[in-house]
């Protein structure tokens, strides 16, 4: 479930001596499954530990997750990296926004996860979003742009040349995308 680097379980030993005998470390998500789910990483005392709870093992410590946040854990990485810059751990959860679909799950949801996983969070960088609106029966994944992406000149480099690629390297029922947004009117209509 959580995948916890050699050196970020030597900085939780370090840590974790300093605290009473049995205290582990707690890896959670405040309001998973949302766009404003959250990750962290707290001492978990042993009277802290729900019957509920799932205890990862590792070399010295467990790492304690609840029932809830689990499922928004899967494929998670907590790191601890040393640059110029100093020391800092991080915790990078993919899945914390929004749960992971089965690979078996309908096109739409598969569509949806990896646009929610993987294209929403690069766009975000930037102030943009895109929303699956529809499949076409032709096999075509029908988006409309929000946030900054609409009325972007570099709307249709980011449509062809990043979404569309990705999307179609990973869904082969596909046979393309398009975008429902017009653009300079700020409003959305297929073309």
């Amino acid at each position: 479930m959580i995948r916890i680097s050699e050196p970020a379980q030597a900085h939780f030993r370090k840590l974790l001596d300093k605290q009473e005998p049995d205290t582990n470390i707690r890896v959670f998500v405040v309001n998973p499954g949302t766009p404003t789910a959250e990750c962290g990483v707290s001492y978990c005392p042993p009277d802290a530990v729900e019957a509920s709870d799932i205890c990862l093992e590792f070399d010295g410590f467990d790492a304690v997750v609840d029932k809830d946040s689990a499922p928004f854990l899967e494929e998670a990485e907590i790191d601890f990296v040393t640059d110029q810059m100093g020391s800092q751990l991080t915790l990078k959860a993919p899945n914390a926004k929004t749960r992971r679909v089965a690979d078996d799950a309908p096109l739409i949801e598969r569509v949806n996860y990896m646009i929610d996983a993987e294209i929403n969070p690069q766009l975000a960088n930037h102030g943009g979003k895109v929303v699956l609106l529809e499949i076409t029966p032709a096999g075509k994944a029908v988006l409309q742009f929000g946030g900054g992406c609409n009325g972007c000149s570099m709307v249709d480099v980011t449509l062809k040349e990043g979404i569309e690629k990705q999307m179609l390297a990973q869904f082969p029922e596909l046979t393309g995308v398009m975008d429902a947004t017009e653009h300079h009117a700020g409003e959305h209509s297929y073309y």
